[in-house]
């Protein structure tokens, strides 16, 4: 209980003006949950940016860089994760849009403004309680298999924030299994594809799930939820030998060293810091957002309004 009532307090005090929040020169929109773990936070990052892009806009990504250092700076899809976090890394590859970083998020939103002047919309990756940041659309993501949990506090259950907080929110986006969808707030159903595994080694091959049936496989995944990966490649009729890791871990080549194996397949975000160990039986399986593009049309209606205009 104490996580949650540090969170309300702190809260309440932004409200109150007791702690000062501030506003950018232009919109921000931030993604990110209620709960601790993973949530599809980063795939619906790229697919607001791609959305957004596709209707003539510029967007910029920033994000705390958890697992980096948390200075403010610049990153690029060539950065060490070790120094920026991995999701930044890959959301700099993947995204196409400028990405910055730091535990301060104004701060690092007006370095991006500064270096890009033709960016015209913020997204943050995560941040939905980082108060000191004004927004104009604020989206939550849940688990649709684990949704809110035991409805507890950190660290008795899940949450960061009390439930409540999703009446709030503009959207909730729920991955995966959406038959659990808060009444209180628009909810939207996102799932994650993807069938085409990219080697690690040599990026330009690609093999479909099939080139894998009859091989000794190993899955690997240091992500919020690693069961959602493997149930993903199990829908894909995969057999293979899975191993979790805790979210961010820091690989080491040991870690990938399976006697038996023929092919060892990691998700994108263990790919950012396996790469520089790459063997040719490792293989990556990028995987993409898809939402209903409705909910794009919420953040365009809400970008209106931005700033009284």
């Amino acid at each position: 209980m104490v996580f949650a009532c540090v969170v309300g307090v702190r809260r309440a005090l932004f409200r109150a003006g007791v702690f000062r929040s501030y506003r950018l020169p232009v919109p921000v929109i931030v993604i990110g949950n209620i709960t601790a773990g993973g949530t599809g936070k980063t795939p619906l990052v790229l697919w607001v940016c791609d959305f957004l892009r596709e209707r003539g806009y510029e967007p910029g990504i920033v994000s705390r860089g958890y697992g980096g250092r948390g200075e403010t700076q610049v990153v690029q899809g060539s950065s060490a994760p070790e120094i920026t976090g991995d999701e930044p890394v890959l959301l700099a590859q993947r995204s196409r849009c400028p990405v910055w970083i730091g535990r301060n998020r104004v701060a690092a939103a007006r370095a991006l403004i500064a270096a890009n002047p033709a960016c015209n919309v913020i997204v943050s990756d995560d941040g939905l309680q980082h108060y000191g940041l004004q927004r104009d659309v604020e989206i939550a993501v849940l688990d649709g298999s684990r949704t809110t949990g035991n409805g507890l506090p950190l660290p008795a259950g899940p949450l960061r924030e009390s439930t409540a907080r999703l009446a709030e929110v503009d959207a909730v986006v729920v991955t995966g299994d959406p038959s659990s969808r808060p009444a209180s707030a628009k909810t939207f159903a996102m799932r994650l594809d993807g069938n085409v595994f990219r080697n690690l080694l040599n990026p330009a091959f690609h093999q479909e799930a099939g080139a894998f049936h009859g091989k000794q496989t190993h899955a690997i995944a240091g992500i919020g939820n690693p069961a959602r990966f493997f149930d993903h490649l199990q829908r894909l009729g995969l057999s293979f030998a899975a191993h979790a890791f805790p979210d961010h871990h820091a690989y080491s080549q040991a870690d990938l060293e399976f006697g038996d194996a023929e092919a060892i397949i990691m998700t994108e975000k263990d790919a950012i810091k396996c790469i520089r160990f790459a063997r040719e039986n490792h293989w990556v399986l990028p995987v993409d957002a898809q939402v209903d593009a409705t909910l794009g049309t919420l953040i365009l209606d809400k970008m209106k309004t931005w700033n009284g205009s």
